[in-house]
């Protein structure tokens, strides 16, 4: 049974978060003091021109990027100095993640890839539960089609499945729509948001879309590494909900 989360409480702090990476030209800086605070169930969409620090933003709050300097706190833990091993298993506990690329494992069937981070858990129901997943984003008569039998919007709802499967505190999608066209991207869109509702997810959407951003309670605009605006637009989004 799915459990409800709390709306109450930060989910993710950031405090003067830098992130500066080394290329061939010399170092870059990606993030320039992100200072930010998520609360539980928000949905927040994150948009910004290209090399606006987007992505970056999510792989600190992952623990997949470290943070130069600065506060990372993601769901009670403080990311900071945790070894690769305990960052995993922070991400396998507490967090999912959607990818502009699917990253499906192209030999296992979509039952087997929304079932395997529960395998990775030990969980000895991953199969069924796995399987009610798939039946929540509309792929019951997909479970034994692999990656590549499948179009682009299904793969995108065997990644939203494997996402959600373990029911995470935190949701981050990366350009979730990038690789579909507008109709197939409204359909996901709209199994994505289903999904958060279901279980109280938090969610941050990163797109270059602003339609689809516009369906976050919360849009925050990323500009050179800073956060250049933060807009609570929740009574817009009821109306949208409500209309």
């Amino acid at each position: 049974m799915s459990k409800v989360r709390t709306t109450s409480g930060k989910t993710i702090r950031l405090g003067e978060v830098h992130l500066t990476l080394t290329s061939a030209a010399g170092e870059v800086n990606i993030l320039n003091g992100i200072d930010l605070t998520i609360t539980a169930g928000e949905t927040v969409g994150v948009i910004g021109p290209s090399g606006s620090g987007k992505t970056s933003l999510l792989l600190v709050m992952a623990g997949l990027e470290r943070a130069t300097s600065g506060i990372v706190e993601a769901a009670g833990v403080n990311l900071v100095g945790l070894g690769e091993d305990a960052l995993a298993l922070f991400r396998r506990e507490h967090v999912g993640i959607v990818f502009q690329d699917f990253h499906l494992v192209p030999t296992m069937t979509a039952l087997e890839n929304v079932a395997l981070p529960l395998e990775f858990a030990g969980h000895i129901d991953a199969f069924d539960r796995a399987r009610e997943q798939l039946g929540l984003v509309g792929l019951t008569h997909r479970l034994s089609h692999y990656p590549g039998q499948l179009s682009g919007g299904e793969q995108q709802r065997v990644a939203l499945a494997r996402a959600f499967v373990a029911e995470p505190a935190i949701l981050l999608a990366d350009e979730p729509t990038g690789n579909l066209d507008q109709a197939t991207g409204e359909s996901v869109m709209d199994a994505l948001f289903d999904m958060h509702r279901r279980i109280g997810t938090t969610l941050i959407l990163v797109t270059h879309e602003k339609r689809v951003a516009d369906r976050c309670e919360r849009l925050l605009s990323l500009a050179d590494g800073l956060i250049a605006g933060d807009e609570t637009r929740v009574q817009q989004v009821l109306a949208g909900a409500i209309a």
